[in-house]
């Protein structure tokens, strides 16, 4: 659904996406993560055919972005991350305008707007002037407008930026049911929400592709790899990293007086120390596996590539 090769982008004598290429298939939800000026917004503005690129091959809903953009534009909803929004019109008034360009037939678009301003949590707000209207409530008109014409690939650009968390809650189980009828990528810098919303993710810097994958091969690249955290009293770390598969141990801050331990295994630990302390060789407060996070690997990945987290 969106395929891009060899995309090089310069601005003067400043080098801003460098060979960059990655494919995103149909009904997929993909972030698009990396530091700022990595070059996120500037490879979305050049999907939606904002700005040209100066060199590679880009191709939306199967159609060349420089050769026909027009038929580019009529399928993609791009959220920008500051939305262009009026502030003298009407939350109602504006998305009448938005519908007019996208050529949503006249008959339609009572009832596309207002359908669309139920998906988006504005029911009600049709009369609200824009200029009026909070960071939150401006991200959803924005949402509102990428949404009207029904398109088959969604741009958005840190689409929950100020919203609160009953916002966003709505915000994401939108999303999430764009999965499947809609491609979606989606730029945020909030890790969080590629983890509630992305199976899969690209992470751009300095201009480059640095990684991309599912978020648990993302994961993988991060540095120690998965580790049992326990709490026990009545057993040393010599004596618990002498037991059947127990690789490493290693210390932690002890907690309300029981000793916590980092345990690295071949194998997956719990039920051998289970096992142990139900048989009465020591005493067992806490037992959870604990894997690298999906920031873990974000920083190690732009790190190792000599950028900035």
């Amino acid at each position: 659904m969106i395929e891009v090769s060899r995309l090089t982008k310069t601005f003067g004598p400043r080098l801003a996406l460098d060979d960059v290429s990655f494919t995103i298939q149909k009904g997929e939800i993909v972030g698009f993560l990396g530091p700022n000026g990595a070059g996120k917004t500037t490879t979305m503005r050049i999907l939606t055919g904002y700005i040209p690129a100066t060199a590679g091959v880009v191709r939306v809903a199967g159609y060349d972005v420089f050769d026909e953009p027009y038929e580019v534009r009529e399928r993609v909803g791009y959220l920008p991350e500051t939305p262009p929004l009026y502030p003298e019109l009407s939350v109602g008034a504006y998305l009448q305008f938005c519908a007019e360009l996208r050529r949503v037939p006249k008959a339609k678009r009572a009832t596309v707007i207002g359908d669309t301003m139920e998906r988006v949590g504005l029911r009600g707000w049709e009369s609200r002037l824009l200029g009026s209207l909070s960071k939150g409530y401006r991200q959803r008109v924005g949402l509102a407008q990428a949404l009207l014409h029904d398109p088959s690939v969604l741009i958005l650009d840190e689409p929950t930026s100020g919203l609160d968390p009953a916002q966003l809650a709505g915000i994401r189980e939108l999303i999430l049911s764009l999965a499947g009828s809609h491609t979606v990528i989606l730029s945020t810098h909030i890790l969080s929400e590629v983890d509630a919303l992305c199976p899969r993710a690209i992470i751009i810097d300095r201009g480059r592709v640095v990684a991309q994958g599912t978020l648990a091969e993302l994961r993988e690249q991060a540095p120690g790899g998965a580790w049992t955290y326990v709490e026990v009293r009545g057993i040393d770390g010599p004596r618990l990293g002498s037991l059947p598969g127990i690789a490493q141990v290693e210390p932690l801050p002890a907690v309300d007086g029981w000793d916590a331990w980092c345990v690295r295994a071949t194998t997956d630990p719990r039920e051998l120390l289970a096992t142990r302390a139900a048989a009465g060789e020591f005493q067992l407060r806490a037992l959870e596996r604990r894997a690298p996070t999906l920031e873990d690997a974000f920083i190690h990945i732009v790190g190792r590539e000599g950028g900035q987290a």
